[in-house]
């Protein structure tokens, strides 16, 4: 003999089934069954039973394997249990008319009896084995389906308590921001309302004019930035910019010009490191550059004792990478999820107060996932902070 010819396994007899079955069945009770039912083959992949639909077909399994499946949480697919020869399923759409509980699918190529309500109804009002096992069965399934329930309760009211939390965490954000927002804008509306006001009534010497102007104009200036943040990040969620090639280098030579005073007064050395020959990327000039021009702000605000801020460009064979380094006061890890919310802000650490609402790295963040990049930061507490924007590189001939 081959041996690759092994016998067969012989399968069990449908009267065999119905015993196993149903242990205590008598034979008019097996005859009666298998008069009722009629023997079906369904190719492997075939959905008996549908989850949630009101189905009246009752199912013993004569040949091959099906797979039991329940979805949990409305996402999760479970896998219940594996059914093969012998067991039955679907006897709940024979007791009412409630919808199916589980979904059954043909692993294999499967052969099953099936019987109809209306039949199986008849042979259940005379057959007393056939109703204790059925009782017996329908017991254990509403168990299971207790356990499934008080576990998918248990998920849904631990989901729940975590949404009401992030829920109380956004409001409790929000209602910083807007006291933040009033802050920074009454202090130099203030300002500038007293020296204008100071100005009006003649009590600012002609020597002292150009200085108290300088810090009106200061004041004003700081308003409308703040203003134009908030607009920028309302505005990005409306209006999509036009893409066009864009020369990182030329951004970060604009931003590097832009930012260069205020980097001296506060001691600090911006240093550009460009890998030569750099791709182009597709993308707003504007906006790229204002996504940088708050990271070098940010390296800048935070690196109170001064020192360099490295802005380094790089490329990998599909992506132009530019990254921003200081070595200020850091971030601390269990603050790192959250410096990209718009309502995040940083008024202090350690000795250093911060003014500003915090919306730079916001800004970066949408202008960067507009582009279909990515924003990434390494940071260790009183070592400094490395930004790194993640653009997708183009092939094109300026």
């Amino acid at each position: 003999m081959n041996t690759l010819d092994f016998p067969r396994k012989s399968l069990p007899s449908p009267k065999e089934i119905l015993v196993r079955a149903f242990p205590g069945i008598n034979q008019w009770e097996i005859q009666e069954l298998l008069q009722s039912g009629q023997v079906q083959t369904y190719p492997a992949g075939t959905v008996l039973t549908h989850e949630g639909k009101v189905e009246s077909k009752f199912y013993i399994l004569l040949e091959g394997r099906v797979n039991v499946t329940k979805t949990i949480n409305n996402i999760e697919q479970r896998h219940l249990k594996e059914l093969e020869a012998g067991d039955f399923f679907g006897e709940m759409a024979l007791i009412h008319n409630a919808p199916r509980a589980a979904t059954v699918t043909a692993v294999e190529p499967v052969t099953v009896m099936e019987i109809d309500r209306e039949d199986f109804e008849r042979v259940l009002r005379h057959s007393s084995s056939v109703a204790i096992a059925m009782v017996r069965e329908i017991s254990t399934r509403l168990r299971e389906n207790d356990e499934m329930a008080i576990e998918d309760l248990r998920i849904r009211t631990s989901e729940l308590a975590q949404a009401y939390q992030k829920l109380a965490e956004q409001e409790l954000a929000r209602r910083e921001f807007l006291s933040n927002i009033a802050h920074q804008l009454r202090t130099p509306l203030m300002a500038a309302g007293g020296f204008l006001q100071l100005i009006q009534n003649g009590l600012i010497t002609p020597d002292k004019l150009p200085g108290t102007l300088q810090a009106v104009a200061r004041n004003i200036a700081q308003i409308t930035a703040l203003v134009n943040d908030i607009l920028f990040l309302q505005e990005m969620d409306l209006i999509l910019p036009k893409f066009q090639p864009v020369r990182i280098q030329e951004i970060v030579q604009n931003v590097v010009e832009a930012f260069q005073e205020k980097a001296a007064a506060h001691l600090v050395t911006l240093q550009v490191e460009s890998e030569p020959d750099l791709p182009a990327v597709s993308g707003d000039p504007k906006t790229l550059e204002r996504a940088l021009s708050a990271l070098v702000d940010n390296a800048i605000k935070f690196s109170p004792n001064g020192g360099p801020v490295t802005i380094r460009v790089q490329k990998d064979p599909n992506t132009v990478i530019i990254s921003v380094s200081d070595h200020g006061i850091g971030i601390e890890k269990e603050r790192l999820p959250h410096i990209f919310d718009r309502f995040y802000h940083l008024e202090q650490s350690g000795e250093h107060l911060f003014s500003g609402l915090g919306l730079g790295l916001a800004i970066t963040q949408q202008v960067i996932k507009q582009h279909n990049g990515q924003l990434t930061v390494e940071s260790e507490p009183g070592k400094g902070s490395t930004f790194s924007i993640h653009l997708k590189a183009i092939k094109v001939v300026f």
